[in-house]
């Protein structure tokens, strides 16, 4: 299906791909493992076209249609479910040419075609991929505009996946997804019909939907046959084998060094020992197989454990204002308890930890906590916030003002920033990097209760498995909040569901909540279209009655949900500008103040989205009641 032959490019001084080759079996699923930088989004780029290599061959079959998720999202007054249904260019050009078309021959043609390509089908098809990304039949209608960047990231992926590629190229495409989403794509690529490439560092979507890893190594490629975990035992048996040829191969050279150096002198035996020079000579070098070492998670543990539980809920209620998000919380947590909350976006988990970590007051109830209970919060978003001009040895200072300059260092090591590391700015720090420094900064002093909210957005496969260990390890309690099915399952002994306005605990483990969520997303699915069919065998006229009624009665809460839509959409369009500018990456370099600026109003244009977006929800579902009635 895709071959690559003698593949050479270098992007500035840096040697990405050194005659790499690999061919790939047709409709073979594949995932691109490789440590961050070494190329990999690289590599679709210059298979799609976009760049070109120095030397080297991509090969493809003649007309083999390429499906990749762009990296801007996309926008527009367009409804999501009609965004997608365009991106069947074939089925979408057959109808437009239908309507004007006048020979009977070429719209027999015409409706032949779609019937092959099952046209019919289509609309049911988009909402049905665009239902299992979190989008119910109410947002499909809605414009794209309305969405937040992350929100339209998972539109563009619904088109590219509706669109049925021959190879499909996907890059961290669980990025954008909570855990339903992700849940719902790994069933949905483990029977996709073509070839896919799937750049990820989510194992559980390496090991349920690939059977094949292509990793790149030292401007390299490698196919091995199998899943992630195939991969991985197949590499660590490799490095083994190679690191015993080695330790011979060393042993041999040390013996006829030895012989040349004690008898080249000699008359009788300069013959032999110019002979044992010349195999030193031609013996070939082994090269091992080192990968680069991941540096450790350590998260102190708190000096003395408190008496449990250190939370206890009593019909509890939070949520922002007057807006109640969650309520009826009876619940205590230990102070070894590991949780897991499960639950769509949007649903309250991030709110429930906010609760947990003393950041939300409850609104009811009675809530109930050790008095010297000490959290440790850890948010994404949080990476965004950080100081561009600051260091990790300056964050670490500010929470030892009193410590040696030694003593700062050597936390700031502990935490992963060892010597220049630590000087090193933060606006040049990786993701993977802020991620760190945020957690280890959050941990700093052994908080009794430890909450992750998405931790593992910026970090590699390796880095995610000492992350596990390094919260198995941790002695206080931990709410976890993660789309990582590896994090859930290797760390939460409990699961906990966030939903339909309540927490409660979920009976069953991660493989029981695959099941629940694709169960329940097939039940959407089927009830969306018995409702459909109802609503056309109904009463049209009288149902437009009642809509020109409701649609009267709510026209001035229409204009400020529309207002509230425009400012969104005005916000969105800000932040997309800004991250432009910042996506360049010599704008650091050639003025840093102004950088700095721009990091800082992007912040400050997200809070604003954010409360505006909390804005709209209210109008939206104060309008929805009164059509509703």
């Amino acid at each position: 299906m895709l071959t690559i032959s003698d593949l050479t490019y270098r992007l500035g001084p840096r040697l990405l791909f050194d005659s790499a080759g690999v061919a790939l079996p047709e409709r073979a699923k594949v995932g691109f493992v490789g440590r961050n930088g070494a190329g990999k989004t690289t590599l679709f780029r210059l298979i799609c076209g976009e760049i070109a290599a120095e030397g080297g061959v991509i090969q493809l079959p003649r007309g083999a249609r390429i499906g990749r998720v762009e990296q801007e999202a996309p926008g527009g007054d367009g409804k999501l479910i009609d965004f997608v249904l365009a991106a069947d260019v074939e089925r979408s050009a057959l109808l437009e040419e239908a309507e004007q078309a006048q020979d009977p021959h070429r719209i027999a043609e015409i409706h032949v075609r779609l019937a092959d390509i099952e046209a019919h089908a289509a609309p049911a098809r988009a909402a049905e991929i665009l239902s299992g990304l979190g989008f119910d039949e109410e947002a499909q209608n809605r414009a794209l505009k309305e969405f937040s960047g992350g929100w339209r990231m998972r539109v563009a992926l619904a088109a590219v996946l509706f669109s049925k590629p021959d190879l499909l190229l996907l890059d961290e495409p669980t990025n954008y997804l909570d855990l339903e989403g992700t849940l719902w794509l790994i069933d949905y690529l483990a029977s996709y019909p073509a070839t896919i490439v799937v750049i990820s560092h989510d194992r559980d979507l390496l090991n349920d939907v690939c059977d094949h890893i292509v990793h790149l190594d030292r401007a390299k490629l490698q196919l091995y046959r199998g899943n992630y975990d195939s991969f991985a035992r197949q590499r660590a048996e490799a490095k083994m084998l190679q690191a015993k040829f080695l330790k011979k191969q060393e042993e041999r050279r040390a013996h006829l060094q030895a012989f040349v150096d004690r008898f080249r002198a000699k008359a009788t035996k300069a013959r032999q020992a110019q002979s044992r020079l010349k195999m030193l000579e031609k013996m070939e070098s082994v090269e091992a197989m080192v990968d680069e070492d991941v540096l450790p998670f350590n998260f102190p543990s708190p000096e003395k454990p408190l008496s449990p539980p250190i939370i206890a809920m009593e019909k509890v209620a939070v949520g922002y204002g007057e807006r109640t998000v969650l309520s009826g919380l009876s619940l205590s947590l230990a102070n070894d308890d590991r949780i897991g909350l499960l639950g769509s976006n949007g649903n309250g988990k991030s709110t429930f930890a906010k609760l947990l970590g003393g950041r939300l007051e409850p609104l009811a109830g009675d809530l109930r906590k050790s008095a010297k209970l000490e959290a440790g919060f850890f948010a994404q978003h949080q990476v965004d916030d950080l100081n561009l001009d600051d260091t990790p040895y300056l964050a670490v200072q500010r929470l030892m003002p009193d410590a040696p300059e030694a003593k700062v260092r050597a936390r700031a090591a502990q935490i992963g920033f060892p010597n220049v590391k630590a000087d090193t700015k933060v606006a040049n720090l990786s993701g993977g990097e802020k991620a760190r420094l945020l957690m280890g900064l959050a941990t700093f002093n052994g908080p009794h209760l430890l909450i992750l909210d998405e931790p593992t957005n910026h970090l590699d496969i390796d880095s995610r498995a000492a992350l596990a260990e390094a919260i198995n390890d941790f002695g206080g309690a931990v709410i976890l909040i993660s789309h990582d099915q590896y994090l859930l399952e290797a760390c939460a002994d409990r699961l906990w569901l966030v939903a339909d306005g309540k927490v409660r605990a979920f009976d069953g483990d991660m493989a029981d909540y695959r099941k629940f969520v694709l169960d329940s997303a097939r039940k959407s699915q089927r009830d969306g279209a018995d409702k459909k069919r109802e609503a056309q065998g109904g009463n049209g006229a009288e149902a437009r009655r009642d809509a020109a009624k409701a649609r009267k009665d709510a026209a001035p809460l229409a204009r400020k949900v529309k207002a509230a839509e425009e400012k969104m959409a005005k916000f969105t369009g800000l932040i997309a500008r800004v991250d432009l500018m910042l996506s360049d990456p010599r704008a650091f370099e050639r003025n840093p103040a102004e950088a700095t600026r721009l990091s800082q109003q992007r912040a400050e244009l997200e809070r604003a989205l954010t409360a505006t977006e909390e804005e709209w929800l209210d109008l939206s579902a104060e309008l929805e009641a009164i059509t509703a009635g």
